[in-house]
């Protein structure tokens, strides 16, 4: 079917009592257990209407039978169908919103002769899915360029109409968007009945991709690059960690390319080791640190950090701050006791390798491995490790990454920075 299409259903899903709970709560999502019945003819990815058990309406949304996540909310309102119009008011209204949060930033990094230019420069994550309201859909905007990530079959099915409204609200903020990127290769797609893609959409163009954040230019290989090429969730965690770096002896763990080094050193750090897995990761990141003029405070190691942590502590290597940005260990509520696991050892073994005084900046990207959970596993391991930790901050996702009230997927990253001292 073409990606072209938004096609209504003379079909409704009726709830179960006492069900939609989620939904109810401000989320989007009706799940397959939460169904009583669904009336008339259908095709999955098509709109079709939602009832509550007593026959109150209660939105628009796409159904896939394929998913356990049976209908994707698109609506709440019955004379709001969902229409070409309504996508572009949805895209309309993320990038105001963007434009709005962002206005401070624009102005102290983007500095430019007209906001023409300010907003072509900017890279921000422009459509967050159900936080903008278009639920299995990401599209990361750097400079010019759109990367899309498409994860569901209704959405996935009028993607083209979504860029169409993208590159139109651009343009008329003097934005013209030169290229498209497709990176719907990841795995989850399979449970949507979706098979995955990666390309271009429409004509080509170079796909590394030159961006400036926070002052540090880095070049985002939007092919071969994790998820859409650069993680822009953290620009703000990463400024805020400049201060505690200056004159400051740094370790960078899973570094990808090297973003948070890269902040280290601009703030003065006499020395940075960033660390990653990914021998493609270490030579981009060595790339950008002679982008930027910093290759000589910067290196980069590629390494196993669960391996390299405690060869550094046998070695007696401390540092002033250290830096752990790990991939989420955990994909599935079924993994989070591993998961946890995973995230105890490398705090344990990061604050054993802080000095006496010094800093610890840890975060988790997975949404499963929640707040109160998180902190509790950085407690542990500091009991396991002898140290005394005080906290200096707590941060999220950059505000480009709302968060969606009774919609738990959209918060994911936890930042936190601690003061860790030796045991009194």
């Amino acid at each position: 079917m073409s990606n072209n299409k938004i096609v209504t259903a003379d079909a409704r899903v009726i709830l179960r009592k006492g069900q939609g709970r989620e939904f109810k709560a401000g989320g989007l999502w009706i799940y397959d257990n939460e169904i009583d019945k669904v009336e008339g003819k259908f095709e999955n990815g098509d709109v079709i209407e939602v009832l509550d058990f007593d026959g109150y309406f209660l939105g628009y949304g796409f159904i896939n039978e394929k998913s356990k996540i049976r209908v994707r909310m698109m609506s709440r309102k019955k004379d709001h169908p969902v229409t070409e119009e309504l996508i572009e008011s949805r895209v309309r209204t993320a990038w105001e919103y963007r434009k709005a949060i962002m206005a401070s930033y624009i102005d102290e990094y983007l500095k430019c002769s007209d906001t023409k230019e300010q907003y072509t420069k900017l890279s921000c994550r422009l459509i967050f899915g159900e936080a903008d309201f278009l639920p299995g859909i990401t599209i990361d905007k750097f400079a010019d360029v759109l990367v899309i990530e498409s994860l569901a079959l209704g959405t996935d099915r009028m993607k083209d109409i979504i860029l169409d409204k993208c590159k139109k609200v651009m343009a008329e903020n003097g934005v013209q968007i030169r290229g498209i990127y497709e990176r719907s290769d990841a795995k989850v797609r399979e449970l949507e009945g979706l098979e995955r893609e990666k390309g271009f959409i429409g004509a080509e163009f170079d796909t590394k991709v030159l961006i400036e954040e926070n002052g540090v230019k880095y070049y985002v290989d939007v092919e071969n690059g994790q998820k859409t090429g650069f993680f822009l969730d953290q620009k703000f965690n990463r400024q805020s960690i400049r201060g505690l770096c200056k004159g400051k002896k740094v370790l960078d763990c899973f570094t990808h390319t090297g973003s948070f080094a890269l902040n280290a050193a601009a703030g003065g750090a006499t020395s940075v080791i960033g660390v990653d897995a990914s021998d493609l990761g270490c030579k981009q990141a060595e790339e950008n640190a002679a982008l930027n003029s910093l290759e000589k405070v910067a290196t980069f190691q590629c390494a196993d950090v669960f391996e390299l942590l405690p060869d550094l502590e046998k070695k007696g290597e401390k540092f002033d701050v250290v830096i752990l940005d790990p991939p989420a260990f955990t994909k599935s509520r079924a993994s989070i006791k591993k998961a946890a696991t995973g995230y105890k050892e490398i705090n344990m073994r990061g604050m054993k390798l802080v000095k006496d005084g010094g800093y610890l900046a840890t975060c988790s990207c997975s949404h499963f491995m929640d707040e109160e959970l998180f902190l509790k596993t950085i407690a542990d391991a500091a009991r396991d490790a002898h140290k005394r930790l005080r906290q200096v901050e707590f941060r999220q996702q950059a505000a480009d990454h709302p968060i969606l009230w009774g919609g738990a997927a959209s918060y994911y990253l936890k930042f936190v920075i601690f003061q860790v001292s030796d045991e009194l």
